[in-house]
C-alpha cells in the first residue's frame, strides 16, 4: 500500500503546485505598455486579415442568459478599405468599403444598402456606429488610434498574467471603465495580435458579455477587386435606417437587451 500512498501524495502535490502556479499574483508588467505594443503593431500594418468567432449574450425579462454565436473574416487595407463577412444563425451579412462608398449586403434578406462616405476606415466605422445603429464591437481594435480609444475611459488596468488561446501563448490584460469591464489576450512575441477580447456590461442586470476570438492573422497583399462590391442578381436596394439594420444584426429582431441596474 505504501507505493500507492506515495503516488497519491505525489499526484496531490503536483496538482497543488499547478494550482498555485495558475493563481499566483500577476507580474508587475505595465498593462498599458503591452496593450500599446499590440495597437502599434496593428496600426503599422498596411494590410491585415483574420478570421473570427464572436459570441454575444442577452438577458431575457425572465433573467435567463442567452448567447448568440457567429463567425466571419475581415480584410483591411489602410487607410480606406475594409471588407467584413459575418455568418450567424440570424444573419449572413457582408460590409464592403472602398474609401468612397460603404455597402452592406444581407444574404438572407436578399437586400443591400449603400451610402456615400468618402474618407478613411476609421471615419466610416465611427459614422456607421453613430448614425446607422449598426453594432460593430471589436472594430475599435482596428482603428489607427486604437490605443487612445481603448484607454479613453479606462480607470484601472491589470496584467493578470499569461494564458493560452487556441494553443498560442498570450498576455492577459484586464481593464475597467465606468460601464464595462474588458479583457484582452495578446499573442506574445514579434506579432502581438489580439487573440481574444471580452467586454462585460456592468450596468445591465446579469452582466452580459461580448466575446471575440481571432485567428489566422495575415499581412498579405489583396487582389485588386477585394474591396469592390457587386450587388448579386435579384438583390433589392433599401435605405439605411434602424428598421433595415435589424436584418444585419447579430441578434434576431425583437431581442430584449436587458434591464439597466
Amino acid at each position: 500500500m505504501r507505493p500507492r500512498t506515495s503516488f497519491r501524495r505525489t499526484l496531490f502535490a503536483t496538482g497543488a503546485a499547478l494550482l498555485l502556479a495558475a493563481t499566483s499574483p500577476a507580474r508587475a508588467d505595465d498593462p498599458a505598455k503591452i496593450l500599446k505594443s499590440m495597437t502599434d503593431y496593428l496600426g503599422s500594418q498596411t494590410t491585415l486579415s483574420a478570421s473570427f468567432d464572436s459570441d454575444i449574450e442577452i438577458i431575457t425579462p425572465e433573467l435567463q442568459k442567452i448567447q448568440f454565436a457567429s463567425s466571419g473574416q475581415f480584410k483591411l487595407g489602410r487607410p480606406d478599405k475594409l471588407r467584413v463577412r459575418r455568418t450567424g444563425g440570424y444573419a449572413d451579412v457582408e460590409l464592403v468599403y472602398d474609401g468612397k462608398t460603404v455597402s452592406l449586403y444581407g444574404n438572407d434578406a436578399k437586400s443591400y444598402m449603400q451610402a456615400e462616405m468618402a474618407g478613411t476606415v476609421d471615419q466610416m466605422i465611427t459614422e456607421m456606429q453613430t448614425h446607422s445603429g449598426l453594432g460593430m464591437p471589436g472594430t475599435d481594435l482596428l482603428l489607427t488610434n486604437a490605443f487612445e480609444e481603448l484607454m479613453a475611459t479606462a480607470a484601472d488596468g491589470k496584467h493578470v498574467g499569461q494564458g493560452v488561446i487556441d494553443g498560442v501563448e498570450c498576455e492577459h490584460l484586464a481593464f475597467r471603465t465606468p460601464d464595462t469591464d474588458w479583457q484582452i489576450w495578446i499573442e506574445t512575441g514579434a506579432k502581438p495580435v489580439p487573440r481574444k477580447y471580452v467586454i462585460t456590461s456592468k450596468t445591465v442586470t446579469g452582466a452580459p458579455q461580448y466575446t471575440l476570438r481571432t485567428r489566422d492573422w495575415k499581412t498579405d497583399a489583396f487582389a485588386e477587386d477585394t474591396f469592390v462590391f457587386k450587388a448579386p442578381a435579384g438583390a433589392t436596394k433599401v435605405d439605411i435606417n434602424s428598421v433595415a439594420m435589424a436584418d444585419f444584426d447579430e441578434l434576431p429582431p425583437g431581442t430584449p437587451t436587458g434591464a439597466k441596474k
